[in-house]
């Protein structure tokens, strides 16, 4: 092709960029206020996050969709902490600082969930994985349906006059709170945590083989949990995986590099032939996913400070979702953290104006693209044929002539 033949090409197409749609979306907090906010998760339109109040932490919620003008009141304990709320449904789990407890006056976490039904009555249940011993913490909470899910510190008898201490994979069936069915996922030897789940599917990372790998057991079957690795390292120097998120069949996690930064992999576990996907690397970090449906985010640091980032599975496009630096590059750095997705509707831990405060998008347009089957003529692979995927063939006419001729396939 001719240099100006290309000049033209990228002028109307804007085809010659680097691969990544630049593009961002409106972004806007949530509940902009004086204090600190952190750790939001999204489902179905409502939004939960932990906010600074009062001296301590309390868990709050928002509904984009139902309509509710005033903000949804969680947990807020006086005096103690709530934080890492996850929301499924009229649901919520988090964790929560149990301060004033006999046995263990410094306190310890556990694991509550929250019906929030009705926005403006809330109820709080207790789930109590190892009871009547608060000597333990339980943290990490995650939901789906009615299983929840969440690491738990143990404190074992080794048999030898000494212990065993490490983190276990918990479970609830939580179909009536007030009376929640507990039970272990897995209490290998060696840690397992950061758990998520999705229907009968708990993914965790799990250190047995010195290094972090992720792995994945049925909690519906809870007598054999059918435990499967969905990576694992083989190869020296071991790196780790961790972090993982989880959709239907496709597990997303952190893959630590040999340069010491971190991608963004994925797995089908329907497809355990087919190897684990890069979804996102290049410069600098890309680490937190979080997936739903089609649409994979996380946070990336490849501008020099955190952005969010998403990835179309079906189109396999990357696209930027928000990027700000702060009002005064003096005050403070700007950093976008912590992205949650349900659907189209993205969240995330925003400094532009500080204290960080939860910010919100809606994904809409060629970058959310939905075609499980190709369409004729979508050489760009955005679902649609349009002047750009014009231009790509006919600069790809013009190389035309050449052997073999599946050099001229588009």
């Amino acid at each position: 092709m001719m240099k100006h033949q290309i000049e033209i090409l990228c002028a109307v197409s804007a085809i010659c960029g680097l691969g990544v749609r630049v593009m961002a979306f409106e972004a806007t907090p949530i509940a902009p206020i004086k204090s600190h906010q952190k750790t939001p998760d999204v489902d179905n339109g409502r939004i939960v996050w932990a906010e600074e109040a009062g001296g301590d932490w309390d868990v709050y919620g928002a509904d984009l969709i139902g309509g509710y003008s005033e903000l949804i009141y969680v947990a807020a304990f006086i005096g103690s902490d709530q934080v890492a709320p996850r929301i499924w449904n009229d649901r919520v789990v988090f964790q929560h600082f149990y301060l004033y407890n006999p046995p263990n006056p410094e306190g310890d976490w556990d694991v509550y969930v929250s019906d929030i039904s009705d926005a403006n009555v809330p109820m709080q249940y207790l789930m109590t994985p190892l009871e009547p011993d608060y000597l333990d913490d339980q943290i990490a909470p995650a939901i789906h349906g009615n299983t929840a899910v969440w690491q738990s510190y143990v404190i074992v008898d080794d048999g030898q006059g000494g212990t065993i201490e490490d983190w276990d994979i918990y479970a609830a069936d939580i179909t009536d709170p007030n009376n929640a069915i507990v039970y272990i996922v897995d209490e290998f030897p060696a840690d397992q945590q950061q758990p998520a789940v999705y229907h009968s599917k708990v993914i965790y990372q799990d250190n047995t083989d010195g290094d972090w790998d992720i792995w994945q057991a049925n909690v519906w079957l809870r007598d054999d949990p059918q435990y499967r690795t969905v990576f694992t390292d083989e190869i020296e120097p071991k790196q780790n995986q961790t972090a993982p998120a989880v959709w239907g069949d496709i597990v997303v996690y952190e893959h630590e590099t040999t340069g010491g930064d971190i991608d963004i992999y994925g797995r089908d576990m329907s497809r355990l032939d087919d190897e684990p996907f890069l979804i996102a690397g290049g410069l600098g970090s890309q680490q937190a996913p979080d997936i739903s449906g089609h649409l994979v985010v996380w946070e990336d640091d490849r501008n020099g400070n955190w952005d969010i980032y998403g990835y179309n599975l079906i189109t396999r496009q990357e696209f930027l979702i928000t990027t700000e630096t702060a009002a005064s590059d003096t005050e403070h750095s700007s950093h976008q953290r912590n992205p949650a997705i349900s659907g189209s509707l993205v969240v995330w831990e925003d400094s532009r104006v500080s204290p960080v405060n939860i910010y919100y998008a809606w994904l809409d347009g060629d970058a959310v693209a939905d075609c499980p089957i190709q369409i004729a003529g979508d050489i760009d692979g955005n679902c649609q044929v349009n002047l750009i995927d014009f231009v790509m063939l006919t600069g790809n006419w013009l190389t035309c002539g050449l052997e073999p001729m599946t050099a001229c396939d588009p």
